[in-house]
């Protein structure tokens, strides 16, 4: 996607949104727009180099499309682990063909541009920090809640850490040790519990034991096609059941919430990703009980949000790391 209204010359982070099945590339402006944007497949499951490829295709097509545009460095958005301070990729299940892969290095080698490499959703929270529904604000606490659960926290316009890294894995916060076992391998962490499979097990569930609901005509006659889409689309159109799935979901996160606020204290609270987006019609339901969950008794002052970027949450989030190493 093309945008004529770019001036010769004008400064713009390039960020690089890796996924299972596609990298996504685009430059974004100062103000958080993003000005161009383009997609190339990938293919997770083929060679390492084939996967450095994908990145480097992405990063070359927005380059040649955009010759005038003053790009001094690329952000990668990757789903972890990783580790950001070495620029490694670990062994993250979404991306079998680079283990204990050196991403940084080998694009820096490939573009020839400097590289700033973390998680995606650490960095899609910088970018609500920075530009999106976060900003203005010191300490943003950013949930994205969609087939998984993935969190971050920005202070002060930079990403925290921890020790080694791999701080904010908040998806994987147990909230009933004896709920049903992640695939982290630990019991009852609230992406078990409150992301899009979790949801969808739970209205099958309530189908199987009798509920009438449109949701199984939705999935064609078969309650084992029901996902968590399937859900949002019958309560769209005023199943109680499914009202029903999104009331205890939005139980689950009140929990969660409460967690956070009793041990970070953030000055806001913002959701993005498919469920979390469908979850913001129940945001005045969690405000209001989580009281019950938080021992900080001033937790309904602190806002919870909808996310201001969507789907271009990576491009946004890896443009985002540019800008905040700026500012180093």
């Amino acid at each position: 996607m093309a945008n004529d209204q770019l001036l010769s010359g004008e400064r713009l982070y390039l960020g690089v949104d890796i996924g299972g099945t596609k990298v996504a590339a685009g430059l974004v402006d100062a103000q958080g727009q993003i000005r161009f944007k383009t997609r190339t497949p990938m293919s997770p499951s083929g060679t390492a180099d084939e996967g450095l490829q994908a990145v480097r295709t992405a990063v070359e097509t927005v380059l040649i499309a955009n010759p005038d545009a003053k790009v001094n460095s690329i952000g990668v958005a990757s789903p972890g682990p990783l580790d950001p301070r070495t620029g490694m990729v670990l062994n993250s299940p979404n991306l079998p063909c680079w283990r204990d892969y050196a991403l940084v290095r080998n694009v820096e080698q490939a573009c020839k541009l400097p590289v700033h490499l973390d998680n995606d959703a650490n960095a899609a929270g910088l970018a609500e920090a920075l530009w999106g529904a976060g900003r203005g604000h010191n300490a943003v606490f950013y949930a994205t809640i969609g087939t998984g659960i993935g969190t971050g926290l920005a202070l002060n316009g930079h990403v925290y850490h921890g020790r080694t890294g791999n701080a904010l894995e908040g998806g994987h916060m147990t909230i009933d040790y004896k709920g049903p076992r992640c695939e982290c391998g630990k019991l009852g962490c609230i992406e078990a519990l409150a992301a899009g499979p979790a949801i969808a097990a739970r209205a099958r569930a309530k189908l199987q034991a009798g509920a009438k609901s449109i949701m199984k005509e939705l999935a064609g006659g078969e309650i084992a096609n029901v996902t968590g889409e399937t859900v949002g689309a019958a309560f769209a159109q005023g199943d109680a059941v499914a009202k029903e799935v999104l009331r205890e979901t939005a139980d689950l996160l009140t929990v969660f919430f409460g967690n956070i606020v009793d041990v970070l204290e953030p000055e806001i609270i913002v959701v993005g990703g498919g469920v979390g987006e469908l979850i913001s019609q129940w945001f005045d339901h969690i405000r209001e009980n989580l009281p019950r969950w938080a021992i900080n008794q001033r937790c309904a002052e602190i806002p919870l949000v909808l996310a201001r970027y969507k789907a271009d949450a990576g491009i946004a989030g890896a443009a985002a790391l540019c800008m905040a190493e700026e500012k180093n």
